[in-house]
């Protein structure tokens, strides 16, 4: 099924996945400040949300399978430090 796109169309395509692991990271660290607010439901799809986007940027399935089991955001809140190359 070709998809027909404009040159513009093209352009933004590629800039979104050019710069996915950068706006992985951001959304990462939104989701750090929903895990510490939401409760019940939202808090399990924030925690979901979370471990799919970490997954994404490459961590381990173990590391995050640990990092959902502790169910600490500020853990998460490293990670997001670590992946954007802070100490």
């Amino acid at each position: 099924m070709p998809q027909d796109f404009t040159p513009y169309q093209q352009k933004i395509i590629k800039r979104y996945y050019g710069n996915q692991d950068t706006i992985l990271r951001q959304r990462l660290a939104e989701l750090v400040g929903e895990l510490y607010l939401a409760e019940g439901k939202k808090k399990a799809k924030a925690w979901e949300a979370a471990a799919q986007a970490m997954l994404k940027l490459g961590l381990s399935q173990a590391r995050v399978d640990h990092l959902v089991k502790q169910a600490n955001p500020a853990l998460i809140a490293q990670v997001v430090k670590e992946l954007e190359g802070k100490p």
